[in-house]
């Protein structure tokens, strides 16, 4: 059975959802603003082409392009192949399920590295909360997906690139 009708109420329920819970920042003060949003500057890096794929298949480009301000923690492409192929083929069959896990890794508001390092937990887009702890000078969400580059500027947020891919509890 095709998704293809199902994909523009999905867009327009994200919209919805993320206009809803975008209001006051998660910090006071904003990273350093960039020209292009999220999505642009995630390609224009180049190691988050699985990322891309998977937000365009859930229908999230869009929202992630003009909503705003937003953190994500983004996996890198060696992040994604981590995942075990059972999951890999599990999310890429549920368009519901991959929503979610790429929602997971999105919070709302402009969460710099300084005041990512003073939450304890954050609630994600997707629901769920991430616990987010600081171990030897490095910071660890959900134990043991590691932050490995902080800080980078767009439009509409800012992107930590993290080195795994974090999957929500089952609800």
């Amino acid at each position: 059975m095709s998704n293809i009708g199902q994909q523009k109420p999905l867009a327009f329920a994200l919209a919805a959802l993320l206009a809803a819970t975008v209001g006051k920042s998660a910090d006071a003060k904003a990273a350093p603003v960039a020209q292009q949003n999220i999505v642009k500057t995630t390609a224009a890096a180049g190691d988050f082409t699985t990322l891309l794929s998977l937000a365009k298949q859930a229908g999230l480009v869009g929202a992630l392009s003009r909503t705003g301000p937003l953190t994500v923690f983004a996996p890198s492409d060696a992040a994604f192949r981590q995942v075990p192929s059972a999951t890999r083929q599990k999310l890429a069959n549920d368009r519901m399920a991959l929503w979610r896990v790429l929602l997971y890794h999105v919070v709302k508001g402009n969460a710099t590295a300084a005041r990512v390092v003073k939450l304890r937990p954050v609630k994600t887009l997707a629901g769920p909360a991430i616990t987010i702890r600081v171990r030897g000078g490095s910071v660890f969400l959900n134990t043991s997906t590691k932050v490995v580059k902080t800080d980078i500027g767009a439009s509409n947020g800012t992107i930590h690139v993290i080195n795994g891919v974090l999957l929500p509890p089952a609800s």
